[in-house]
């Protein structure tokens, strides 16, 4: 019994991924998302991770230093939590062609995905987060809009094997 509860769960999920939204479908949008322009310099960040019962688990800021290296922008990440813990991240994005990138971070499993259109950008992605002293490999679906040019709303999923675990919601405003 829990093992067909497990399968339809899980198929459950698979479904409930199917009707994701397409990134192209916000072409039109604007302000129109340059990657460069919003995150070279200072930017910061104040966020939160909801369970999937929505119930508020962390709360964070982020101090964001961004700056160009050739074509690639790099964006090194300085993490505080509420309870006084730290974490780094620092990335390199890099542009592949027609508002496709690729990024890759220390903890990131392989490459970061993304595409930008309109007001939009999507990530997708593999990351390997540190849980009570262990770490998880949990995939995250990552979606930030941006509202003019010095703020930005995120908004991720997370998820391991296909079940939500929860969501990542972020504020970025560009000094």
């Amino acid at each position: 019994m829990k093992r067909l509860r497990k399968l339809l769960l899980a198929g459950l999920a698979l479904l409930a991924g199917c009707g994701t939204s397409n990134v192209e479908s916000y072409r039109d949008n604007t302000p129109k998302l340059d990657l460069y322009r919003f995150f070279t310099g200072h930017t910061q960040a104040w966020g939160m991770f909801r369970d999937r019962n929505g119930q508020l688990v962390k709360r964070f800021t982020v101090d964001i230093n961004g700056r160009r290296d050739g074509d690639a922008l790099i964006l090194d990440e300085r993490f505080v939590y509420a309870d006084g813990a730290r974490q780094q991240r620092s990335w390199r994005l890099e542009p592949k062609g027609n508002g496709q990138w690729r990024g890759t971070a220390p903890d990131v499993i392989g490459e970061a995905q993304g595409e930008v259109a309109g007001n939009a950008l999507r990530w997708r992605y593999s990351l390997r987060l540190p849980v009570n002293g262990r770490e998880w490999e949990v995939d995250f679906d990552d979606w930030m809009f941006l509202l003019d040019d010095r703020a930005m709303l995120n908004s991720a999923r997370m998820s391991k094997f296909g079940l939500g675990l929860g969501e990542v919601s972020l504020f970025f405003r560009k000094e």
